[in-house]
């Protein structure tokens, strides 16, 4: 049977700031994410399941990328925890704001790596994440392919 790649879009507000950086970037903002998650597999063609013709779920994709991602970085405030943005981060956190600290700059190309390998962890075994769109505005956006990594 045919692989099939199916996509789930999901979207949710972020904030962050980029240490070091030498334009705009460096001051806290927030974007309005949207990410397009691809993957790939052969529809089950077992009759009697109850998924049959399905890659997978867009259900199950669903709660995978709800729990690991979207439900993590939705209104957090997201800062590279090597850096001394980790003061700002305290001090955002002792006034009860949701602050997520990582450790990478949290840039769209670095959020998208780590994105993939959450996703990557949770999927069966008979499905492969296929690719990953993060965009951050309408018009820029960061790309994770498999064939690439």
């Amino acid at each position: 049977m045919s692989k099939i790649r199916i996509t789930k879009q999901f979207s949710f507000e972020t904030g962050h700031a980029l240490y070091g950086y030498d334009g705009k970037c460096k001051n806290v903002h927030g974007h309005s994410y949207n990410l397009h998650v691809t993957v790939i597999g052969t529809p089950i063609s077992d009759t009697n399941n109850v998924k049959y013709g399905m890659v997978i779920d867009f259900g199950d994709l669903k709660k995978i990328v709800k729990e690991d991602i979207v439900d993590v970085f939705d209104h957090a405030t997201v800062f590279n925890k090597n850096t001394p943005h980790v003061e700002l981060a305290r001090e955002l956190e002792a006034r009860d704001h949701n602050v997520l600290l990582v450790d990478y700059q949290p840039t769209s190309e670095m959020m998208v790596i780590d994105f993939a390998e959450k996703i990557k962890k949770r999927l069966p075994n008979n499905i492969e994440l296929h690719s990953l769109r993060l965009s951050e505005t309408a018009s820029s956006f960061a790309e994770w392919y498999a064939s690439d990594n």
